[in-house]
């Protein structure tokens, strides 16, 4: 038996195919779980012995649709349905 360049050509098989939740090819098709993320499972996989991992995925490394705006709203009072008043100098001119 040989160990090198005739045994990888066994190698045809894909244990881990493409996750639903995270763009990872970590999806164990038999277990049914990913290995990166932890889908299905409700709560994201995360581990405090990997800091790099955790930075790399947390809050502020997307686009931050929603979240991005909550300091100005906050700011405001979060107000809904009204219009900013107009500036003093703006009325008078």
């Amino acid at each position: 038996m040989t160990k090198g360049t005739t045994s990888f050509g066994k190698r045809t098989s894909k244990s881990h195919t493409l996750c639903v939740r995270c763009p990872r090819r970590s999806f164990h098709i038999q277990k049914s779980r990913c290995a990166s993320c932890g889908y299905p499972a409700a709560r994201k996989r995360t581990y405090n012995w990997s800091v790099k991992s955790k930075r790399r995925r947390t809050q502020g490394t997307g686009r931050m649709r929603h979240m991005k705006h909550i300091d100005r709203r906050f700011k405001n009072g979060f107000r809904t349905g009204t219009a900013a008043a107009k500036p003093a100098s703006a009325a008078t001119a």
